[in-house]
């Protein structure tokens, strides 16, 4: 078997041997064939040699196609791509362009976790000294040493004794006291009933009569008390009224004691701020 190129194709030809010989007849016969020439003609002569030394028939060679046709084959081409220096085009820096309009405001992020305590900073300087603080009092207690009995009208109890009278609010001469500060207030009454009467007192305000002093007809005499708080406007009025004479009343005191007693105080201011 042998090969041969004819137009770039392979053909494998199979050629008869001798019997009983694979090898030629010449041992020491040696084919020196031009390696420029072409394989076909290499093999011809080849061949030629061998059956002249055999003395046998020229065989004619048969061809077998291995691999395909030329026209079928893919040869991948190379194709090069242009390659550009951007340094040679590079031109000069241009002017820098008008800031553009402001974007939309995103989405509030995460509050992020609080930081260290920074440095102690020095200490300020003093500031200016500031409005003196405003109070307001309001407070009075009196006494009567006289006693007091009914008649046919009302009557207002007037005080004859003064234990505190602050800013002069509560007036002596009509036996009521004058809200200038308004605000909550507290009031007390402390009267000492009569033997064999009844004692009947109100504590009025602008005319109105709030809470009452009452004690029934006894043997004994006792004292007796009342206590209230007031929210009282600015020109407001509380006194002690005694009920009129459709009944026995009277109240108790004397000269050398002080047996009657009315008191009140601010508590709470209520004005403006």
């Amino acid at each position: 078997m042998e090969g041969l190129w004819a137009h770039g194709v392979l053909l494998i030809c199979l050629l008869p041997c001798p019997v009983g010989s694979q090898t030629s007849s010449i041992p020491d016969q040696r084919w020196w064939t031009d390696p420029n020439e072409a394989p076909s003609q290499q093999h011809a002569a080849r061949a030629s040699q061998e059956q002249k030394a055999d003395g046998a028939q020229p065989a004619q060679p048969r061809c077998v196609r291995c691999c395909p046709p030329p026209e079928k084959r893919f040869y991948p081409q190379y194709q090069p791509v242009p390659q550009i220096n951007m340094t040679i085009l590079k031109g000069e820096k241009g002017d820098r362009g008008e800031r553009g309009m402001q974007g939309k405001f995103g989405k509030t992020g995460v509050a992020g976790s609080r930081g260290h305590a920074g440095p102690k900073g020095q200490k300020g300087s003093m500031g200016a000294p500031g409005e003196r603080c405003k109070s307001h009092y309001a407070a009075f207690s009196v006494g009567r040493k006289k006693p007091l009995h009914s008649n046919d009208y009302y009557q207002t109890l007037i005080f004859d004794t003064e234990f505190v009278n602050l800013y002069e609010h509560f007036n002596m001469f009509t036996g009521k006291f004058y809200c200038y500060i308004p605000g909550i207030y507290y009031f007390s009454l402390n009267v000492h009933t009569w033997n064999q009467k009844e004692t009947y007192l109100h504590i009025m305000r602008n005319g109105a009569e709030v809470v009452i002093l009452y004690a029934q007809v006894s043997d004994r005499s006792i004292m007796q008390s009342q206590s209230v708080m007031l929210e009282l406007k600015e020109q407001d009025e509380v006194w002690v009224r005694l009920y009129k004479g459709e009944r026995e009343n009277a109240v108790f005191s004397d000269e050398y004691d002080t047996y009657i007693t009315f008191s009140g105080h601010l508590i709470k201011y209520s004005g403006d701020p």
